[in-house]
């Protein structure tokens, strides 16, 4: 396989960023991210969003979150109960394969992941019930 060089604010440029995620999200609307790369049984993704992006799980693996810019918050339901981080940019967390997650992003956040597929998501309060 070749090597591949990112250009990540390139490839971001020509995305517009998704204003009020949440449930009502179309898959139009969900082009505001761009697959930057092929990666293991996924691939390296990068978008900008304001809002919430509702409960994900990836059954598959470890997710790698990173914040190129803005902040927001990261919901995950761990063993022990419910942690809630605080991200801003430059921050990077590893989410644990089966713990179901999601984003508050009151003002503009640009996120990068490494993301095992498949990966489910639900609006539901508890994804977990």
């Amino acid at each position: 396989m070749p090597i591949k060089i990112v250009d990540i604010k390139a490839e971001l440029a020509p995305l517009t960023p998704l204003i009020m995620r949440g449930e009502n999200t179309t898959e139009e609307q969900a082009a505001a991210f761009a697959e930057l790369s092929p990666f293991r049984d996924g691939g390296i993704f990068a978008g900008t969003f304001q809002g919430d992006s509702g409960w994900e799980i990836h059954p598959k693996g470890d997710e790698i979150v990173q914040i190129l810019d803005g902040a927001t918050s990261l919901t995950i339901l761990a063993e022990g109960g419910e942690e809630i981080l605080q991200l801003s940019a430059g921050m990077l967390v590893v989410v644990p394969q089966n713990c179901w997650h999601r984003f508050k992003a009151p003002d503009s956040v640009t996120v990068m992941t490494a993301t095992p597929q498949p990966t489910e998501h639900t609006f539901v309060d508890d994804p977990r019930t």
